[in-house]
C-alpha cells in the first residue's frame, strides 16, 4: 500500500500554505498530495482567506515539487465543462513531468453552488454529465496525433476536435473516481477508472464497495485486478492517546468518533487499522489532513506510522 496526503484547502488556505505542506509531504516520501475541489468552507467558520481554486493548485505545485503524484478527489463535473477540462489537465501533466491524476464525479455541495454562480442540476443529470464528461476526456486524450474526435450526447457535443494537447502521460493521466452508490459508480467505475476511491467510509462498507466495483467488472469482461482500489480515511494520529486527542480538539472533532470513522488515535492504532484496509484489496490510502499546519502530524506519520503499513515512495 502507497500512503498519500489529502487536504482540503477551501477550509481556508493560501497556496502557499498549500505549497509547504506538499513540499514537505515529498521530502518525507509520501506518494502523493492530493486536493479536495471545493469552492465553500463547510461548517463553522470563515473560510478565510479563501478556497485555493483546485486545477490552479495542481498547476503550481507541478512545477514547484518533483515527485510526488498530484491530482484532485474530486473534480467535480459541473465545475468545469469537458473540452477545457481536458486540455487544462493535459497541459498541467506536461508541466509536472507526467504527476498528475484526474480524480472525476459529479460534485454534491450544493451551496458552494449557490455561492458562486454555477448551476447545480438534479443528481440523475449530474450522473449524466458525470458519464458523458469521462468519455469525452478519454476521447480526447486517446484521439491519435492528426485524428478528429467527435462526440454527441445527451449534454455536450464535441465536433471534429484536434484533441489537443496531449498529456505527457500515455495513453492519458490515470482517472479516478469514487463514492459509494451501489449502482451507477460500480458501472462507471469498471468502465473508465483507472482508480476506484470509497471516500471515508467504515472498512466494511469499501470493502463491500470493491466486492460492487469488480463484480461490474467482471460483467463487461474486465480485469478487476487492473483497477486500483483505494479509500480515504480522515487522519488524527499522535505518539500517545493525549495527543491524538489534542490534534483532534484542534480540527474540531471527537477522538472517539474519529477512531470509529477514520484513522484516530495512536500510532499502533491507525497501524492496526489500515492494515484493514490492506487485507481487502486497497494499494492506496488517502489520509485526510485537516490541518494543514501541523507539520509535526505529516512528520509521525512518515517516521512512524508508515514503516508499519507501507514502502514508502522512493524506498
Amino acid at each position: 500500500m502507497r500512503l498519500r496526503i489529502l487536504i482540503e484547502p477551501q477550509q481556508g488556505a493560501t497556496y502557499f500554505d498549500v505549497l509547504r505542506l506538499a513540499q514537505e509531504a515529498e521530502a518525507l516520501g509520501f506518494d502523493g498530495v492530493f486536493c479536495s475541489d471545493h469552492y465553500l468552507h463547510m461548517g463553522d467558520g470563515s473560510g478565510a482567506p479563501g478556497p485555493c481554486d483546485a486545477w490552479t493548485t495542481i498547476a503550481g505545485l507541478a512545477r514547484e515539487t518533483h515527485r510526488i503524484r498530484i491530482g484532485t478527489l474530486m473534480t467535480p463535473t459541473t465545475f468545469r465543462r469537458p473540452g477545457p477540462l481536458a486540455i487544462a489537465v493535459a497541459q498541467i501533466d506536461a508541466m509536472s513531468g507526467g504527476r498528475v491524476e484526474l480524480g472525476l464525479g459529479t460534485g454534491w455541495y450544493e451551496a458552494e453552488h449557490r455561492a458562486y454562480g454555477i448551476p447545480f442540476p438534479s443528481v440523475a443529470t449530474r450522473f449524466e454529465h458525470l458519464e458523458e464528461q469521462l468519455a469525452i476526456v478519454h476521447g480526447l486524450w486517446e484521439a491519435p496525433a492528426g485524428e478528429l474526435f467527435s462526440f454527441r450526447g445527451k449534454h455536450y457535443e464535441i465536433v471534429d476536435s484536434p484533441g489537443l494537447p496531449k498529456p505527457a502521460q500515455q495513453p492519458h493521466p490515470p482517472i479516478l473516481i469514487g463514492g459509494a452508490g451501489p449502482t451507477v459508480t460500480p458501472r462507471l467505475a469498471a468502465k473508465f477508472a483507472d482508480e476506484y476511491n470509497v471516500p471515508v467510509r467504515q472498512p466494511e462498507v469499501t470493502r463491500a464497495q470493491f466486492e460492487r466495483v469488480a463484480l461490474a467488472c467482471e460483467h463487461i469482461g474486465r480485469d478487476p485486478a487492473s483497477i486500483v482500489f483505494s479509500a480515504a480515511q480522515a487522519l488524527c494520529v499522535g505518539e500517545s492517546v493525549s495527543d491524538a486527542k489534542r490534534r483532534a480538539e484542534r480540527i474540531g472533532r471527537d477522538l472517539d468518533e474519529l477512531r470509529s470513522a477514520g484513522l484516530g488515535g495512536t500510532v499502533d492504532e491507525v497501524a492496526e487499522k489500515i492494515r484493514l484496509f490492506a487485507g481487502f484489496g486497497a494499494r492506496r490510502l488517502y489520509l485526510q489532513v485537516l490541518d494543514i499546519f501541523d507539520l509535526d502530524h505529516l512528520r509521525l506519520v512518515a517516521e512512524q506510522l508508515a514503516p508499519l503499513v507501507t514502502e514508502r515512495a522512493g524506498h
